[in-house]
């Protein structure tokens, strides 16, 4: 006879499991396929009250489960291959898995990253989802957070702070910003953009490279302390999109909320000059926004910031960090 937790899986994943290597989901474990590529694994969690607040959407939090380890595959120059999922669950409530899994199958199919397996458990606590993602790169290709030089230029995607501002506007800011920009900022914090379009140009022209989750200051000095650099980054040049400009305009918060907040799950990374034209170009082929943000410098001495005047910023916090 068939357990709760083997009718769970049967009902809402097995469906999803459309990769021969996922074995239907009735074996102890999947398999990849041998392509000759480098295989890249990454792993993240994310925790109810933490990542995601107990009353955002069942299919908000299946996506964005997903796409922070999509995010990381495309940091890293590497196309998805499939994933596992581990979910402590403190119930098996049909009203919320229904929407879970369909969401969940929606991304895998979108994003060509197909669920192999995994494991459901039943917990006291918070709810909490697990992912384990597999992508495929060209032998010795993976971009790492090593290899940044002086004088290549620093690179974001997208826009940076929305998801910080988007859980301010959650916990009651922004009253006066018009709908549109709030759940504009609120779909940012609830349901990331991973960049896997842009991943084989990060491959192909970066240096160095890393997603952005813990906020973009905190995670520039990562990469740099991993390069044994330094950089320079004009604020001004940070790209930040109109509802976050007028969060800060109203007096909500200032621009260190946004360049240090968590949650963008946007690249960073550094590009060689003489590639950066055709990085550039590579992007907007792809449809995805880069913006060059500053340099990066010789020395080991942290990042420094500088506000519209050339004169340097203070960061109080340059990061969330779980401890």
């Amino acid at each position: 006879m068939a357990s709760g937790e083997d009718d769970l899986i049967a009902r809402y994943f097995r469906p999803l499991a459309t990769d021969p290597g996922a074995l239907g989901l009735v074996d102890d474990a999947a398999f990849l396929k041998s392509s000759g590529d480098d295989l890249v694994v990454t792993t993240d969690a994310i925790v109810e009250g933490v990542h995601f607040l107990s009353d955002d959407p069942p299919e908000t939090i299946a996506r964005k489960a997903l796409r922070v380890n999509l995010s990381d595959l495309a940091a890293k120059g590497a196309v998805p291959a499939g994933f596992v999922l581990t979910l402590a669950l403190r119930d098996a409530n049909e009203q919320w898995l229904g929407p879970f899994a369909r969401a969940l199958g929606e991304d895998a199919s979108t994003f060509g990253c197909p669920v192999l397996g995994g494991d459901t458990v039943s917990t006291p606590g918070p709810l909490m989802i697990s992912i384990t993602a597999f992508g495929r790169v060209p032998p010795g290709r993976i971009v790492r957070r090593t290899g940044a030089t002086p004088g290549d230029r620093i690179a974001v995607t997208g826009t940076i702070g929305d998801a910080a501002l988007g859980l301010h506007v959650l916990k009651g800011q922004g009253g006066d910003l018009d709908t549109n920009a709030r759940d504009f900022l609120i779909q940012r914090y609830r349901v990331p953009q991973p960049r896997n379009a842009l991943a084989v140009a990060v491959r192909d022209h970066a240096s160095a490279g890393m997603d952005v989750s813990d906020g973009l200051a905190g995670d520039l000095a990562k990469l740099c302390g991993a390069s044994g650099v330094s950089a320079v980054v004009r604020l001004v040049d940070v790209p930040l999109s109109a509802p976050a400009q007028a969060f800060i305009a109203k007096g909500h918060s200032g621009i260190e909320a946004a360049v240090s907040g968590g949650d963008d799950y946007e690249v960073l990374c550094a590009v060689p000059e003489n590639r950066w034209d055709s990085f550039a170009a590579a992007a907007q082929r792809a449809g995805v926004q880069v913006s060059a943000i500053g340099r990066i410098e010789a020395g080991t001495a942290a990042p420094r910031f500088l506000d519209a005047a050339g004169q340097p910023v203070t960061l109080k916090r340059l990061s969330y960090s779980h401890f």
